[in-house]
C-alpha cells in the first residue's frame, strides 16, 4: 500500500471512526456512519492531506472509498 493511499485510509478511518481493516473499496456513504456531515467532514480531511481542492462535481460524485481514490487519481495523486 503506497504513502498516499495508507494517508486516505487514515482519513477515512478517522472521520468514519473505523478500523483500517473495514476500509475497502465498497466502503460508501450509507453503508457506515457515512452521511452527509461526514461526507463534508471526508473532503475536508482529503484536501487537507493532499493540499489540494476538489471540483464541485468530484465532491458530489465522491460516493465511495473507491470512487474517491479515483478522483485524487484524476487530480494526479498517485494511489
Amino acid at each position: 500500500m503506497s504513502e498516499n493511499e495508507m494517508t486516505l485510509r487514515a482519513a477515512f478511518c478517522e472521520v468514519l471512526s473505523l478500523p483500517e481493516d473495514q476500509i475497502t473499496d465498497e466502503t460508501s456513504y450509507g453503508t457506515t456512519k457515512w452521511d452527509s456531515i461526514a461526507h463534508m467532514a471526508l473532503v475536508a480531511a482529503i484536501d487537507s492531506s493532499f493540499n489540494l481542492t476538489m471540483d464541485t462535481d468530484d465532491l458530489l460524485g465522491m460516493s465511495s472509498y473507491g470512487k474517491a481514490k479515483e478522483i485524487l487519481r484524476k487530480y494526479g495523486i498517485q494511489i
